[in-house]
């Protein structure tokens, strides 16, 4: 029993080492390169997983030679775009000017069906509605619309515009006090305290979240049942 735990915590350790240095992407955003490697490793570490007679480490080396081997191939990537365009391929111009690009469709066995789809996802219906329309690495499709059909803005207008966007810092995650993100954002313990106060609440157990932006702005949330 213990065997088994002991094997099955280092394997998964050695995985998720794996997907971090992969990088931090959804399975739909995976280059085929990522794609392959993922499927790979998983099938190499359910063996050692579930054959005791196999020896760990005869399980071991291979996803590390698989993992060694992305992360070479990815820095061969970021230096040579041949490479890049070979192993990852290249985005495909899928519609320009509201027209089908067919021979595109075929060559990207990309359906009908699925870029229809795919543009309703998107919130697009008419075809004439867009300028361009572009097939990524990924499987996923990029839509710029036609100049007419976009949203106005306010520079479009003449309009000046204070910029009030603001990225909030959280303070207090499920009740814990991230110290770090506190010093971060120029306040101290004792801020905190006096801002609690404020929003009526004695513990910092008591907050299920709490942030601040550039402005001072605060965002206080209770946990559900605290008083």
């Amino acid at each position: 029993m213990a065997t088994a735990f002991f094997r099955t915590l280092i394997l998964y350790l050695l995985l998720i080492a794996g997907l971090r240095i992969s990088g931090k992407r959804q399975i739909g955003e995976l280059e085929p390169i990522e794609l392959v490697l993922t499927l790979l490793i998983s099938d190499l570490a359910s063996v050692p997983m579930q054959d005791f007679a196999l020896p760990l480490f005869n399980g071991v080396i291979p996803i590390v030679t698989l993992i060694a081997l992305s992360a070479l191939f990815s820095a061969i990537s970021l230096r040579c775009v041949r490479f890049r365009d070979l192993v990852c391929g290249t985005p495909a111009l899928v519609i320009q000017d509201g027209k089908l690009h067919q021979e595109t469709m075929r060559r990207t066995r990309l359906t009908l069906d699925e870029l229809l789809e795919q543009l309703r996802a998107q919130g697009v219906t008419d075809l004439n509605d867009v300028k361009y329309a572009v097939m990524e690495t990924s499987g996923k499709l990029s839509v710029l619309l036609r100049s007419d059909c976009q949203p106005l803005t306010p520079r479009q207008l003449a309009l000046t515009v204070e910029d009030d966007t603001f990225l909030p810092t959280v303070i207090i995650n499920d009740g814990r006090v991230l110290a770090d993100n506190l010093r971060q954002c120029g306040r101290d313990e004792r801020w905190l305290e006096k801002e609690l106060h404020r929003q009526g609440i004695k513990r910092s157990e008591d907050v299920f979240l709490l942030t601040v932006d550039q402005q001072g702005t605060v965002v206080c949330l209770r946990k559900e049942g605290a008083r």
